[in-house]
């Protein structure tokens, strides 16, 4: 699961991803690699992790990770080829989840590409030649489905009538994500053609030092004008936490946040919000030989969950011995747990919750 980093160009985008990528971004025990130039395999900064530790005392700890990618940054005209718009819009198909950077600082020294700082403008540039790029790939599906529906297809004809609704959501300047349509006609009809427009989306507003906080009146507008999308909006002083990640001294880092007002970097809380955003939640295996954070889909099973550390594990389900992440802190170890009786014994029916820390038997 890949979440694109996307964004008109000189809004902050390779600067924020420079950020998620610098090793020092987090604390030292959260290490980034990078798979090529534009991908980078991020860890979930989670304080249960470092909890657990604490009681375990493990050999190693191994986090959940986030996948971002770094996309080139897209100009007015792309949906027709213009700028890098070809690659960025096969880049951003690829992807599972839309993190849009918005430019919400003044500064003289860093061109805009329209000539003024407005990040109502920047977004619906950026829309608009996402929906138009939606749009003619609906174009052609809707064709084929209209001669298979005047034969009598009834089935393409419920696929017709989903697919005229989304073409006039879209040609009102609608995302498809936006578009009222049926779980069952989403899943049928929507989710195969894999609309960039219906993909999840965050908003990152880049501000400067001073509105990191708090946000600035960019930031404001910004807010009222996604109100209705349901999304969440991060404000990131993506520049001046990048100067922080340079700093050598995890302490020095620390003061320097405390300065701006931040209990943590805001790179922290955006990495948790993408991984939230592409479905992801987590649950942990505690051992002495490693205390380990899993990713798993929301709403996966018990059999599922154990599919993840290997097939076999999901093929010979048994049974999964489960504590809960407040239970194990609250009474400190497994053993503790088992004593008070707070021990689940759950079957292939269980949905896992996240935090749950568990252990599977399985026959093969």
């Amino acid at each position: 699961m890949k979440a694109g980093i996307v964004g008109l160009p000189n809004v902050g985008k390779s600067t924020l991803f420079n950020c998620l990528s610098n090793a020092k971004a987090q604390s030292a025990n959260f290490p980034f690699c990078t798979i090529e130039p534009n991908i980078g395999v991020v860890n979930v900064p989670d304080p249960r992790l470092k909890k657990l530790e604490e009681l375990v005392n493990p050999e190693k700890v191994i986090p959940a990770t986030v996948e971002i990618v770094d996309i080139a940054g897209l100009v007015k005209g792309a949906s027709k080829g213009e700028g890098l718009g070809n690659q960025f819009l096969g880049n951003i198909r690829e992807t599972d989840a839309i993190i849009h950077v918005l430019r919400c600082f003044d500064n003289d020294n860093i061109v805009h590409v329209d000539g003024s700082i407005d990040p109502i403008r920047d977004k619906e540039t950026i829309d608009i030649e996402l929906q138009l790029k939606d749009l003619e790939t609906l174009e052609k599906k809707l064709d084929k489905i209209k001669r298979a529906a005047k034969t009598g297809n009834k089935e393409a004809q419920k696929e017709e009538s989903v697919l005229l609704a989304l073409k006039e959501g879209l040609e009102e300047g609608k995302s498809v994500r936006a578009v009222d349509v049926s779980e069952d006609d989403h899943l049928a009809y929507v989710k195969p053609l894999q609309f960039i427009t219906d993909k999840p989306v965050l908003y990152v507003c880049n501000v400067d030092e001073g509105a990191a906080v708090e946000g600035n009146d960019h930031v404001k507008r910004v807010k009222e004008a996604v109100a209705s999308e349901n999304a969440e909006v991060i404000i990131l002083a993506v520049g001046t936490e990048a100067d922080i990640t340079e700093l050598e001294d995890y302490e020095e880092r620390q003061m320097f946040l405390q300065d701006m007002g931040l209990e943590e970097p805001g790179s922290s809380v955006l990495i948790r919000a993408a991984y939230k955003l592409l479905n992801q939640q987590t649950y942990f295996t505690a051992g002495v030989k490693e205390v380990r954070a899993w990713t798993i889909p929301i709403g996966a099973t018990a059999p599922q969950a154990a599919g993840v550390i290997h097939t076999d594990f999901e093929k010979g389900f048994i049974r999964a011995e489960v504590i809960k992440y407040e239970d194990y802190v609250s009474f400190g170890s497994e053993a503790k747990v088992k004593e008070a009786g707070k021990l689940g014994i759950e079957g292939k029916g269980y949905v896992v919750n996240d935090g749950d820390v568990m252990h599977f038997l399985f026959n093969v």
